[in-house]
């Protein structure tokens, strides 16, 4: 039996299709396509509906149901783990943010003068500034090009040495879209003692993860993009062998087994991640968060990821054949992700920016570019909108 939120991934172009979409996604009531995903994703339905309840049950009853809150949160740390490839949920943590997470390891490991840590050139400021501010002296952050040739891979891999402590990376990099091999990386680290670290915000969502094949210790990703959920809650992987290496930085209520459990003299920190929660939950966000989830867990990750890079792969084909557009993305099927970028070679970028923003169209202006990100609710209408007016502009 097809779930309740199911989506037809077959054709979104038939008549049957397109209403379960715009039931389940609202926005495509809009006559200008929503092509920003990569900053913020819009709520699907369901998601609006879980917090709406959850704000009723709260005027209504207050706490009264707080044992079924905490049922609920046992289940998104399954439904994430699952998301993740993570081998249990005891290794996922409820943070505010990506950026939460980051400065968990960059400010948890104990950094000895000579170490390094290798990241990408031209990072998210959130997977950049930390490292460039990690405590002690004598700590070397090495941002490397990688793409000044082909191999992103091996121009990270061949930056690492014997004082090398982490690798951290963004999966799919925000401007461009440029996607990374993350197994390759991982493989690399693991035969290194290297450290790896991914930040999957760009990733999580719109493409299959899997922390274990990958060989991941920590990954980060706000729910805000691709998760179709709000700001203020993100998911935190540790995976279980390293997670003694982070000291902690906070201490709390809530990062104890049983935290409901106020009669006790003992407050040891759980040997699961929820020992990086000190504060009180964001419950709200918990709602929603596992509403969205549960959705693109119900339409199936591959099938996601599949309509995704459809989408892009039309984009990849189409916007060239507009006089004057320049990809800006590599069109490698093995880079592809879910974010297309293009230039036009005269007229500028913020004014074709400005001119898609005029005609309601969401996108960025990222790096220099124009930036459209579709997810996979979408299908060819809304590409040929865009395409159209874009053509109209330049």
């Amino acid at each position: 039996m097809r779930p309740a939120h199911y989506i037809d991934m077959g054709s979104h172009e038939t008549k049957t299709a397109v209403p379960s979409r715009a039931a389940l996604f609202p926005i495509l009531e809009q006559e200008a396509p929503y092509l920003n995903h990569a900053a913020v994703g819009p709520w699907p339905r369901c998601t609006a509906d879980a917090v709406k309840s959850f704000a009723d049950e709260n005027m209504r009853e207050g706490s009264n149901n707080f044992m079924q809150w905490i049922a609920r949160e046992k289940q998104l740390r399954a439904g994430l783990a699952q998301l993740t490839g993570a081998s249990s949920p005891d290794d996922i943590a409820l943070l505010k943010n990506t950026t939460e997470g980051i400065c968990l390891v960059a400010g948890g490991l104990d950094w000895s003068a000579g170490d390094n840590i290798v990241l990408p050139s031209a990072e998210f400021p959130s997977n950049r500034l930390p490292w460039l501010s990690l405590p002690g002296p004598g700590v070397e952050a090495r941002e490397i090009d990688i793409r000044a040739g082909e191999d992103c891979e091996a121009a990270l891999i061949s930056a690492m040495d014997e004082q090398t402590r982490l690798l951290a990376v963004s999966s799919v990099q925000w401007g461009d879209g440029l996607r990374l091999d993350i197994e390759r990386l991982g493989r690399a680290c693991r035969e290194r003692g290297v450290l790896f670290f991914v930040d999957a915000i760009q990733q999580l969502g719109a493409l299959p993860v899997d922390v274990e094949t990958a060989h991941v210790d920590f990954l980060a990703a706000d729910a805000h993009k691709w998760l179709l959920a709000p700001e203020g809650i993100a998911v935190f992987y540790c995976r279980e062998g390293v997670r003694d290496q982070l000291k902690l930085v906070q201490q709390g209520w809530h990062m104890v087994d049983r935290y409901w459990d106020f009669d006790r003299d003992e407050w040891t920190p759980s040997s699961s991640a929820l020992r990086f929660e000190a504060g009180s939950p964001n419950s709200t966000g918990q709602a929603a968060l596992l509403a969205s989830v549960s959705l693109l867990l119900e339409t199936g990750m591959d099938a996601v990821a599949e309509h995704i890079l459809r989408n892009t792969g039309i984009l990849m084909n189409e916007l060239p054949a507009i006089p004057g557009i320049r990809l800006v993305s590599r069109t490698d099927e093995s880079r592809r992700s879910g974010i297309v970028s293009f230039v036009h070679e005269r007229v500028s970028q913020k004014a074709i920016y400005d001119g898609l923003r005029k005609a309601g169209i969401a996108c960025a202006l990222r790096e220099g570019a124009v930036r459209v990100s579709p997810h996979f609710y979408q299908d060819r209408r809304e590409l040929g909108l865009f395409l159209e007016r874009l053509a109209h502009i330049v």
